[in-house]
């Protein structure tokens, strides 16, 4: 699957400014939105975030606020995560579409 094959949109330009701003070095989708049970009125769109070192140092609760922002860009309620159980995290890398990484 490709960005263009989503049923939601996604302004690269306004994700890559996202996560410049916040020391997001890659952004990935994974869940519903990658698949035919993904329902734009109800589904959530799951997100995978990997920081660059010392990203998070001294943020707090700020971190809290990623997931309305992304949510706001997307158009779409956005479950923001930066940890996965070690179990999960292979299986969600396998069919996870990355929207952006750091150049």
């Amino acid at each position: 699957m490709s960005i263009g094959d989503l049923p939601i949109k996604v302004d690269r330009s306004a994700v890559a400014d996202f996560c410049s701003q916040r020391g997001i070095r890659r952004l990935a989708l994974f869940g519903s939105v990658l698949r035919r049970d993904f329902n734009p009125e109800t589904s959530d769109v799951d997100v995978l975030a990997d920081f660059q070192p010392g990203a998070l140092r001294g943020l707090g609760l700020g971190y809290f606020d990623f997931g309305p922002d992304l949510s706001r860009i997307l158009g779409h309620r956005v479950d923001f995560c930066s940890k996965l159980n070690r179990h999960i995290r292979p299986l969600v890398e396998r069919e996870m579409l990355v929207i952006y990484e750091q150049p």
